[in-house]
Parts: C-alpha cells; structure tokens; sequence
C-alpha cells in the first residue's frame, strides 16, 4: 500500500521496481493470489474506486494557498480566475494535447511540470468537489469550470 496515496502498487521483489499497473504477465487469478489483493478492484489493474486525472489549475486571492510557483502572491479575483479558466477552456476544446500544453505552462499546481498529471488518487483523497468531477467523467472527458478550497479547475479524466 502506497503510503503517500493510500491505494495498492506492484512491487517486483527481483528487479526492485514499483508500478501503479499490474505486471502484464500475471493472469488475473495470479494477481488475485498477491498479498492485498483485497484493495484491488476484480479485473483492474488500479487499486478500488481509482482513477487518474489531469487538471489546470488557476488560483485565486480567496485560495487557501493563494500563491504559485509563478506567482508569489495571487491577488486577482474568483471571477477573474474562472474568466482565464474560460479563455483557456475555450483553446483546449477537446485537445488532450493542448490541455496538457496549456497545464504545463499556465496551472498554479506543482502538476504543471506533468502536464497536469496527477497520477492516481482514490475517493476521500481530492477536495469533494474535485473527487465528484473526477468521478463523474469518462475517460477522455473535460469537466466544466469546478470550485475547490486551491482555486478554479479544469479536469480531463486519463484513467
């Protein structure tokens, strides 16, 4: 179990590499048979209840943490965040790739340096309101504009 993320990894004891994805030669019966497999979804590769999910971050002043690491002091407004957000919700249009372009250069997160990849997460790990966006997408889909306690965000769901 993954101390920092509280959901299930592959280990390989040989080669001493981690992984979030079951290793492709184990059959599902095998992976049923691991110690803790009991945290682990029927046919998944992913722990129970995990998805993964990118996201574009834009910080406000009324932000719990309202500064970035471009920005020392964030002074402008909710509506003026959600009104870059739009701006920037209109050039991704349904473009993975310009989503992830504009997360690397534009997103208040540390996640900017992964294009907004926030690796895998479970429930009860993400702010409500982000975990039900997240949890409520398809793979492949953009989320409208969500308000948390960080900021304004755009979600595209990758897993």
């Amino acid at each position: 179990m993954s101390n920092s993320k509280g959901i299930p990894y592959y280990f390989n004891a040989t080669t001493k590499q981690s992984s979030w994805d079951a290793p492709s030669e184990l059959s599902e019966d095998q992976i049923k048979s691991l110690p803790g497999s009991q945290h682990l979804s029927s046919g998944s590769s992913g722990g129970a209840g995990t998805i993964t999910a990118s996201h574009l971050l834009v910080k406000h002043k009324d932000s719990r943490r309202p500064s970035s690491w471009k920005e020392a002091n964030i002074t402008r407004s909710k509506e003026e965040a959600t009104d870059i957000l739009r701006g920037y919700q209109a050039q991704v249009g349904n473009s993975r790739e310009k989503f992830e372009e504009l997360a690397s250069i534009h997103s208040d997160c540390s996640s900017h340096s992964q294009k907004g990849n926030l690796g895998p997460f479970s429930k009860g790990q993400m702010q409500k309101p982000f975990e039900d966006a997240a949890f409520g997408l398809q793979v492949g889909e953009f989320s409208d504009i969500i308000s948390t306690d960080s900021g304004v965000h755009i979600i595209l769901r990758t897993a």
